[in-house]
């Protein structure tokens, strides 16, 4: 296991937690493979930092072939941690960790088991096990902002400080700051952040400024945007001569009336009067 309780997930199909418990009984030995288990014996993590609804649209294949396990603790071990989420975890005998979402297809889609590897090692502590949560989230972008931001700040409790939070995350102690720094936002600015309507480089410029303030910040910054973006911007193209137009115009070797044609597309009712003129001047 790496600094800060981090788990390789190339480890997880190794061992499977001698105190581990299936259908009830502790699992024999150290097992190499995913346990195919029944999905009455499972149950999402209750401290699973996603809210609201699993969309699983993208899952459908799920019914045919499971290609990934998911990664869970058993119920021993996860009530040692959150005793209070015992009425929640029913009848199950594992916590799905990471695969909460396959959890939820494979229960849409109509399988009966999932492949899950048990592995009680990850759950040495609440901060621990919720870092686990939220780093696979994280790194498969499954988290809107927000809801990273969320469980960020629930991992800094579990923790005791920043600094461990962000070591249990493999992130740097600025990437948590960054994240909890989003809850400073006003209702309305987190709205917009989640709708993309707002980046978040902007966002936490904004948490920097007191919440009563930051609407009308960031409305006086769209409205200055939205100035700048239609002042007519000047052409810096260097002006070409007529010698140089004229050299294009033999190289493409095309007849006055494609000339003609493309000109008048090029210039507006008034520029094609001005050009006749200006031909008649030279045209002598």
């Amino acid at each position: 296991m790496a600094r800060g309780g981090r788990t390789n997930f190339a480890e997880l199909a190794g061992a499977v937690g001698t105190n581990s418990v299936i259908d009830g009984q502790p699992a024999a030995g150290l097992a190499r493979h995913p346990l195919s288990t029944p999905l009455t014996k499972l149950v999402a993590n209750p401290q699973n930092p996603r809210e609201g609804a699993l969309n699983v649209d993208d899952l459908a294949s799920i019914a045919e072939m499971q290609l990934q396990p998911g990664l869970g603790v058993s119920r021993a071990a996860y009530l040692k941690l959150f005793p209070e989420d015992e009425n929640t975890l029913g009848d199950a005998s594992i916590v799905v960790i990471n695969g909460c979402r396959r959890l939820v297809a494979c229960k849409t889609y109509g399988r009966t088991t999932m492949d899950v590897v048990v592995k009680d090692e990850i759950a040495t502590s609440r901060a621990a096990l919720r870092a686990a949560a939220i780093r696979e989230n994280v790194e498969r972008e499954n988290l809107d902002v927000l809801e990273e931001a969320r469980a960020v700040e629930q991992l800094v409790t579990d923790a005791g400080s920043a600094i461990k939070a962000a070591e249990e995350l493999g992130k740097t102690p600025a990437w948590v700051s960054q994240r909890r720094a989003l809850l400073k936002l006003a209702p309305e600015i987190q709205q917009a952040l989640r709708g993309g309507d707002i980046a978040i480089r902007v966002a936490r410029n904004l948490a920097q400024v007191p919440m009563e303030q930051q609407v009308e910040r960031w409305q006086a910054a769209v409205n200055k945007e939205g100035t700048r973006d239609q002042t007519p911007k000047p052409d810096r193209r260097p002006a070409l001569s007529s010698t140089q137009i004229a050299k294009t115009f033999r190289r493409w070797d095309a007849p006055a009336p494609t000339l003609a044609a493309a000109l008048a597309e090029h210039l507006d009712t008034a520029g094609i009067a001005v050009l006749i003129a200006e031909l008649k001047k030279v045209g002598g």
